[in-house]
């Protein structure tokens, strides 16, 4: 059930940020494990991209595993606190990246909550890139991490996702993007949809 490299050696970044709805993202660590279904993503096309990290081909210290083959985890700290965990997509050396903004809580919910502070997972528990990665464990030291690896994966449970469940639109928080910040590159499944997926699990 793992997805395997092939996946993320897609060229269409923005097509596997939809394909990517309804899967499983797992993090094992410690040997606990925890999971969610991704219920929304925003897609980073690289080099020509004005909101991408990489835009224009810029390398530094962090964004570097952006340019590793598809399949590695990204994972950045943001404000200095949040770390917000991207899937590096397309072959080595192409820095397209698909950031996890959103999951349906589903194995280790206790330990989630413990995570979060949380007594129960209501309304917005695990809803923004930055709660994803707290609920799930990942921290920024994942980074360049093998998501066909042991700690932190992507599991396909056979979920078919409907065009009519899905949402497409302009990423948030990108602004000095200019024109490329309305380019419709964020998947979000509507309201009720990954309630009515995890029936058929």
């Amino acid at each position: 059930m793992k997805l395997s490299r092939e996946f993320y050696l897609n060229a269409d970044v923005v097509e596997v940020a939809r394909r990517l709805l309804g899967k499983e993202v797992v993090t094992k660590l410690g040997g606990l494990i925890t999971s969610g279904m991704i219920t929304e993503t925003e897609a980073y096309a690289g080099v020509d991209d004005r909101a991408s990290h990489a835009f224009g081909g810029r390398r530094t210290g962090r964004t570097e595993v952006m340019y590793a083959r598809g399949g590695t985890a990204y994972v950045y700290l943001c404000y200095g606190m949040h770390s917000l965990f991207n899937v590096v997509t397309h072959k080595e050396g192409i820095p397209h990246a698909v950031l996890i903004r959103a999951i349906f809580p589903l194995r280790g919910l206790s330990l989630m909550l413990e995570r979060s502070a949380k007594k129960k997972a209501g309304r917005g528990f695990s809803d923004g890139p930055g709660k994803v990665s707290k609920v799930l464990g990942i921290h920024y030291s994942h980074s360049g991490l093998d998501l066909l690896g042991d700690q932190i994966w992507i599991e396909d449970r056979g979920l078919v996702i409907s065009d009519r469940d899905i949402v497409a639109g302009p990423r948030i928080g990108v602004d000095y993007a200019g024109e490329d910040a309305q380019l419709p590159y964020r998947m979000l499944l509507k309201e009720g949809a990954a309630e009515k997926l995890i029936k058929n699990l």
